[in-house]
């Protein structure tokens, strides 16, 4: 059963009305643990391999609505110097000018602008990535993996989420021409997520 409540064929029945309890209680705000979630990416290098990267440094918030699922929003805010791809001259190379510009761009974010459940545990948001000055819309499908009081106390949920984008469309076209054809890098670029989050005292 999803965080929002499962979707009920009989239109006569509200969506509130089927919500349960423990649903309902999870409704409040969050705070992202960083420690315990990752913000990571894939790249198809070469035309013949994948390169798997992520962010080490990011902050985050979620607002759940256990009963209205279109209440719910997130925010994001991602150090781009934090980027690692387990290799310290691609990481250096994509902070240059050719990438990210991360002295001049420092920041990426993610507002969301709305959200709506799919069914079951699957939902989607959608809201505004902000890469290089740049702003585009981003849809993100998000499954719900669950809630549990952690041995300290703290109130958790969990969610792992999907997304594709064309990088261009950000601005970030550098690339190379291989001799066998392709291209180095591709525009397309697969995110991931999987998100542990703290409900606020």
């Amino acid at each position: 059963m999803g965080i929002f409540g499962r979707k009920d064929t009989d239109e006569t029945v509200t969506a509130v009305a089927t919500v349960s309890p423990e649903l309902a209680a999870l409704t409040g705000d969050y705070s992202i643990d960083p420690a315990h979630s990752t913000l990571g990416f894939v790249a198809r290098h070469a035309m013949v391999t994948n390169v798997k990267g992520k962010f080490n440094d990011f902050t985050g918030s979620l607002h759940l609505d256990g009963t209205d699922p279109s209440k719910s929003s997130a925010t994001i805010d991602v150090t781009m110097d934090s980027i690692d791809t387990g290799s310290a001259d691609r990481d250096g190379h994509l902070k240059t000018a050719d990438f990210f510009k991360t002295d001049e761009f420092p920041t990426m974010t993610f507002r969301t602008t709305s959200a709506e459940a799919l069914g079951g545990d699957d939902y989607r948001i959608t809201g505004d990535l902000t890469i290089l000055g740049v702003t585009k819309p981003l849809s993100i499908d998000l499954e719900f993996n669950g809630a549990a009081k952690d041995p300290f106390g703290n109130e958790r949920v969990g969610f792992e989420g999907k997304a594709e984008i064309l990088r261009s469309a950000w601005g970030l076209t550098w690339n190379a021409a291989l001799e066998t054809g392709g291209v180095l890098v591709s525009d397309k670029i697969k995110l991931n997520f999987d998100i542990s989050a703290i409900k606020n005292a």
